[in-house]
C-alpha cells in the first residue's frame, strides 16, 4: 500500500504529539489546548481547518477530486482521574488520558498526514474530526447539532477506533452490538437536617441513600433476565459535612448500561422507582429530584462497512492479528454519527465502522503469568489510573489501521 510507505517519517512527530497530549490532558468541555494542537497539525498537513464546532470541536477537510467522503473521528477529552502510571510523561494534575484518547488523536493525525502526502493514490474527500466531550456523552450530538454534516458534507462512512488491553499490533472487529448503551442519572434525596444526637427529630438522607444503593443492585439480579447484559453502577455518593450533623440532602450519580434499548429503558425506570420508593419509606419531606444527564445507544457498526474494513486490516496486518470482539459494557457517543443521531443530524443511512486497537506492549504482556484470559483480567483496564497504552508499539498500528480503513473507500475511486 504506497500511502503507508511514509509511515516511518510520520511516526516520530506523531509519537511526540501523543506524549504531549498525554502530559497535558483536558477535561470534557475544556479541550482548548488539545483542539488547537490538532488544528495546527491538520493545517500543516494541508487541511482546511475549522474550530469551535459544538464547543471545542475541530474539523479538517482535504478535498482530492471526485469520490467518497470519509470521516475519521477521534476524541479530545480526558478523564477526571489522577494518573498513577509512573510514566515519565504522565499527567501531574487532576485529569488523565486514562482511556487512550491521546493515542486516538495521534493516530488520526498520523493518518491525516499520510493521506495528504499520498494523494496520488486516492480520490475523494477526507474529513478529520476532533470531538470534544466524549466522556460525558455529549460531544457528538453537540457537533452534529452545530451542523457538522451540513457544513462539511454528508460522509459515506464514519471511522473510529478505540484502545483496549489487547496486545499491541492487533485489532478486533465485532458484528452486532460492540458496546452497550447507557443512561446516566443524578438523584438528590431530600432529608431533614438535625443533630447526630437526636436522629429521631431528623430524616437522615444518608441512610435513605445507602438503602437505595443496596436495593439498586437487585434491579439487575431480580429484574433482568439471566440472558440479558445489564449493569447498574452507583459511581458517586455525596452527603454531609461533619460527623455530628445530619445532612438535609444526599446526591447519587448512577449509570445504567445494557446491550438492548429495551433492557436499558426498563432498568433506568427501575432505578428511578427504587430511589423514589426508598425516599417514601424513609418519610423524606419531599420527593427526590431525579434527572437524566446523559444517554447513549448501543454501538452497532454497519455490517458491510465492518466487513470492508476488516478485510483491509487482514491485508495489512495478517489474519492472526485481526480477531473477533465480544460485546463490552463500556459505552460511547459514536452511534450518534449514524442512524441513532438522525433526529439531530437528519441524514439516515450513514455507515459507521468501529474497531478496537490493542495497546499492551510485548514486555508487559510477557511479564504476566497465565492464559490470555488471565492476562487480560490482570491488566489495568480503561478508566484505571494505571491504564498506560504502549505508544511505541500501539501507535504505528493505530495510524496504519486507520489509514488502511480510509483507503478502503478512497482508493476505490482512484483512476
Amino acid at each position: 500500500m504506497p500511502v503507508l510507505d511514509g509511515l516511518r517519517d510520520v511516526l516520530r512527530p506523531a509519537v511526540t504529539l501523543c506524549l504531549e497530549l498525554h502530559r497535558h490532558p483536558e477535561l470534557s468541555g475544556a479541550e482548548r489546548r488539545t483542539a488547537a494542537r490538532l488544528g495546527a497539525w491538520l493545517r500543516d498537513a494541508g487541511y482546511e481547518v475549522t474550530g469551535g464546532i459544538g464547543g471545542h470541536g475541530v474539523v479538517g477537510v482535504l478535498r482530492n477530486g471526485d469520490g467518497p467522503r470519509v470521516m475519521i473521528r477521534a476524541e479530545l477529552d480526558a478523564l477526571p482521574i489522577r494518573e498513577r502510571t509512573g510514566l515519565p510523561y504522565a499527567s501531574r494534575g487532576p485529569a488523565a488520558h486514562a482511556c487512550g484518547h491521546d493515542l486516538h488523536l495521534a493516530a488520526a493525525a498520523g493518518a491525516a498526514t499520510l493521506l495528504s502526502r499520498g494523494r496520488d493514490h486516492w480520490r475523494g474527500t477526507a474529513v478529520i474530526v476532533g470531538q470534544p466531550a466524549e466522556e460525558t456523552l455529549t460531544g457528538a450530538r453537540a457537533m452534529l447539532a452545530d451542523g457538522l454534516y451540513e457544513r462539511f458534507g454528508r460522509p459515506d462512512v464514519v471511522l473510529a477506533q478505540h484502545t483496549v488491553p489487547l496486545p499491541a499490533g492487533m485489532v478486533a472487529h465485532g458484528y452486532g452490538p460492540m458496546l452497550a448503551g447507557s443512561v446516566g442519572l443524578e438523584a438528590v434525596i431530600h432529608g431533614r437536617g438535625g443533630h447526630a444526637g437526636t436522629p429521631h427529630l431528623a430524616v437522615d438522607p444518608v441512610v435513605t441513600g445507602a438503602a437505595a444503593v443496596i436495593r439498586l443492585q437487585s434491579t439487575v439480579s431480580r429484574e433482568a433476565a439471566p440472558t440479558e447484559s445489564v449493569v447498574v453502577h452507583v459511581g458517586s455518593f455525596h452527603a454531609g459535612t461533619s460527623g455530628n450533623v445530619i445532612s438535609d440532602r444526599a446526591e447519587l450519580a448512577v449509570t445504567v448500561r445494557a446491550l438492548s434499548q429495551r433492557s436499558l429503558d426498563r432498568t433506568a425506570l427501575a432505578v428511578e422507582r427504587v430511589i423514589r420508593a426508598e425516599c417514601a419509606a424513609s418519610g423524606c419531606p419531599r420527593d427526590p429530584d431525579i434527572a437524566v444527564v446523559s444517554r447513549s445507544p448501543a454501538t452497532h457498526p454497519d455490517p458491510a462497512a465492518t466487513a470492508r474494513v476488516r478485510e483491509a486490516h487482514v491485508r495489512l496486518l495478517g489474519a492472526e492479528r485481526v480477531i473477533a470482539w465480544h460485546p463490552s459494557m463500556a459505552t460511547e457517543d459514536f452511534p450518534f454519527y449514524g442512524d441513532a443521531g438522525t433526529a439531530t443530524h437528519g441524514m439516515p443511512g450513514i455507515a459507521l465502522s468501529y474497531w478496537m486497537l490493542g495497546a499492551v506492549g510485548p514486555a508487559a504482556w510477557a511479564r504476566l503469568p497465565g492464559t490470555a484470559e488471565e492476562k487480560l483480567a490482570a491488566l489495568p483496564p480503561n478508566h484505571s489510573p494505571e491504564f498506560a497504552p504502549d505508544v511505541r508499539t500501539a501507535l504505528p498500528t493505530g495510524i496504519s489501521a486507520m489509514t488502511a480503513a480510509a483507503l478502503s473507500w478512497l482508493a476505490s475511486a482512484a483512476p
